[in-house]
């Protein structure tokens, strides 16, 4: 093992501690691990100053480029506080024996909970609503009940789920209990389980109501819905991604949004975070937005900093696990 584990009091540097904890959960298990310094933010330019004397680094969005780990000389172990890692040239990382953790599955409850919160605030309306009787038009109404937009029930529809990993199969789980009829992709041969039909893609896109996105970003997926597989989808169909914003080509579905070539389309996670200005879905219609917040309960986040401990503790006695 590296020499930062035969080291009695390292130094970790946290760059990015502000969202995973800002303020409502602890860090002493760090504190009690190493000599620990958390920063809320760490601009790029910050990063070598900040860094420079650390043993130990934790990230979450900060990138560690090939020529910033170049410049850091001590380091030997990485932490990435989420799960995915693309914020870390891992190939330098392993070319100069650091060791790079990132923490697996502990959101997977809380994106399954926000995917169906954003398909019911897409199918109910609820925000639109709660806000127009905030602004007086209930007690102007010359009825007991009205809606401003069609409300949507959910029994009997068809939901695919493009990605049938864990966060997919905990919110079919979720999705089964409204009644909906699931189909799914999956790399593996066509087949029926827990009464989900896994389909070819072409098939999904034109059966489904409402379609969620639930895969990683790599080469294949990048841009999977793009115009002409949302020419595939229903007009009356929902599009839903809580996973990765490059899974879109925005322009493309900002054009469908906008022609009515399908009917809505409702996003936790976006291409660029935060989105410039002129994100063409800022103002698409029938378009709704969360900030990349599915993950960030505080039981989920409250989970990761327990792994993030435990990954940094396995490390220092020799015994690391969650290596990517």
């Amino acid at each position: 093992m590296t020499a930062a584990t035969t080291l009695t009091s390292p130094k970790l540097v946290v760059l990015d501690g502000h969202a995973t904890n800002p303020g409502d959960l602890s860090w002493d298990a760090f504190h009690a691990l190493a000599d620990c310094r958390v920063y809320e933010r760490t601009p790029p330019a910050e990063v070598i100053a900040r860094a420079q004397d650390a043993e130990l680094l934790l990230t979450n969005k900060t990138p560690l480029t090939a020529d910033l780990l170049a410049r850091l000389p001590k380091l030997r172990y990485i932490g990435v506080l989420a799960t995915g890692t693309n914020v870390v040239d891992l190939p330098a990382s392993r070319a100069r024996g650091i060791c790079v953790t990132n923490i697996p599955g502990y959101g997977t409850r809380s994106v399954a909970q926000h995917t169906l919160a954003l398909i019911l605030e897409a199918t109910n309306h609820v925000g639109l609503h709660a806000a127009d009787v905030r602004a007086g038009a209930w007690s102007r109404s010359p009825d007991w009940c009205y809606w401003k937009k069609p409300l949507v029930e959910l029994d009997g529809l068809t939901l695919g789920i493009i990605g049938y990993g864990s966060i997919g199969q905990k919110f079919a789980t979720l999705a089964r209990a409204f009644g909906l009829k699931i189909i799914a992709t999956s790399r593996s041969a066509t087949r029926t389980e827990d009464g989900v039909t896994f389909v070819p893609l072409d098939r999904l896109l034109a059966e489904s109501d409402i379609v969620s996105l639930h895969c990683p970003l790599t080469d294949d997926t990048r841009h999977l819905i793009n115009a002409a597989t949302l020419a595939r989808m229903k007009p009356t169909a929902l599009l839903i991604n809580t996973s990765r914003g490059p899974l879109i080509a925005e322009p493309d579905l900002a054009a469908a949004l906008d022609n009515g070539q399908i009917a809505g389309a409702a996003l936790d996670v976006l291409s660029a975070e935060p989105p410039p200005p002129d994100n063409p879905l800022l103002t698409a219609p029938n378009c709704y937005i969360t900030p990349h917040q599915a993950w960030a309960t505080r039981s989920a986040r409250q989970r990761l900093l327990d792994i993030a401990a435990q990954n940094l503790r396995d490390f220092l006695t020799q015994n690391p696990k969650n290596v990517v």
